[in-house]
């Protein structure tokens, strides 16, 4: 029976550590239930971030907790490929990041407060690679939409780096945005439509607890 325990915790360790690319394509459109965390975006008052922390699954699950965002999608940016398909990103060719466009509303949450919880969602001191999801397509970017932006974002990371809040120095790159490719619909609201899989309950879950800790004043009230 102990062997058996064991080779059992093994095999649910190994699932827990593959990556984002290896996982199946769970639920189609057909058969996932309707999200309620991706309203549509009102046409005025709102700004939007684009990130790149590693899956999109991952980071897109802790920004739909923040209070003042509106809607997250999760896609493709800073590549060279027009309309790419994840089989085609994750293959490494495309030049994009996995990237989360995080639509906000500055009166009740800064670009600033996201650039917190940017760096918070994922670590930015491993080159192209967050865990076991590895590749260029996983690498720590900010996509800047204005100068306000890219001076607000290459100031929080220069101070970040000499507050030695990392082990390392933070390799994210801040570029220009220049176009975002919304992924299939099977990624959108992924850890709520697939929460017991197991990429969701021992990749994703623990992510979204630690990001609720340190946000608690800025979550979303329950519904």
């Amino acid at each position: 029976m102990k062997t058996f325990n064991y080779l059992f915790s093994s095999i649910l360790v190994g699932i827990a550590l593959a990556s984002c690319a290896q996982q199946p394509k769970i639920k189609t459109m057909e058969t996932q239930r309707e999200s309620t965390s991706n309203p549509s975006i009102p046409s005025t008052g709102i700004d939007t971030a684009t990130f790149g922390g590693g899956c999109f699954w991952c980071v897109e699950a802790q920004f739909q907790l923040l209070k003042g965002v509106v809607k997250v999608e999760s896609g493709y940016s800073g590549g060279h490929v027009k309309n790419p398909s994840y089989r085609e990103v994750c293959e490494g060719t495309t030049g994009h990041a996995e990237v989360t466009q995080v639509y906000y509303d500055p009166k009740q949450i800064s670009y600033e407060e996201l650039l917190e919880a940017f760096w918070q969602a994922h670590d930015p001191t491993t080159l192209n690679r967050q865990g076991n999801d590895v590749g260029t397509q996983y690498r720590s970017a900010i996509f800047y939409h204005n100068a306000e932006q890219k001076t607000l974002a290459e100031s929080y990371k220069k101070k970040l780096d000499a507050s030695g809040a990392f082990n390392g120095p933070l390799v994210t790159e801040i570029t220009p945005f220049t176009v975002f490719y919304k992924a299939e619909n099977y990624h959108q609201d992924y850890f709520e439509l697939n929460g017991s899989e197991p990429y969701c309950q021992f990749v994703i879950s623990p992510k979204v607890d630690k990001f609720k800790k340190v946000f608690q004043n800025k979550l979303k009230e329950k519904k």
